[in-house]
């Protein structure tokens, strides 16, 4: 499904990425380890299109992606949490989760809006309150369900769970299990 080979990048004039090589098959649950600083974060950037690889190849289902802008790379199908949640604030939990939603690829059971309810039952609860006055777990639920709506056939988040209590740690892994 998605197949990273030599992948480079960089800030600037540092190079962050040498000769990275991932790949994740359908179906596959992959995961990146390491330390603050060890270019987890800069590889999904560049595996998105967010950061210009300098080296190396990207693709998804078979077709180079490495190079194009990431609107285009989310359109083939990949659904991105992001570092940080990045909920739309002034937005409403419900209009966090429409503002994306798509489905592009014609899933046969896409994910609606009852279905992220389901699998998040809070965000339901909480449909009319706007997004950054939600707690932490509470917006990375949000930003979970916003890429789910995409209807993605590879789903990539980076610090899923970051920052959180253990038991919404623990809630958010067994949704995403589920």
């Amino acid at each position: 499904m998605l197949s990273v080979r030599g992948l480079q990048a960089g800030y600037g004039t540092d190079s962050v990425l040498t000769d990275i090589a991932v790949s994740v098959g359908a179906g596959e649950v992959v995961t990146l380890l390491g330390r603050n600083g060890m270019g987890k974060t800069t590889t999904v950037r560049a595996i998105m299109g967010m950061l210009p690889p300098r080296g190396g190849e990207v693709r998804f289902a078979g077709q180079r992606i490495d190079g194009l802008a990431s609107d285009t790379i989310a359109r083939r199908g990949i659904g991105l949490v992001p570092e940080g949640r990045l909920v739309f604030p002034t937005l409403t939990v419900r209009e966090n989760l429409v503002a994306t939603a798509a489905n592009r690829l014609g899933a046969i059971n896409p994910w609606i809006l009852p279905r992220v309810y389901a699998l998040f039952p809070r965000l339901a609860e909480r449909a009319n309150q706007r997004g950054g006055t939600l707690s932490g777990g509470e917006q990375q639920m949000l930003a979970i369900g916003r890429a789910l709506m995409t209807n993605p056939s590879l789903l990539i988040l980076d610090e899923a769970t970051e920052g959180l209590a253990p038991l919404i740690r623990d809630e958010i892994w067994q949704c995403l299990a589920d």
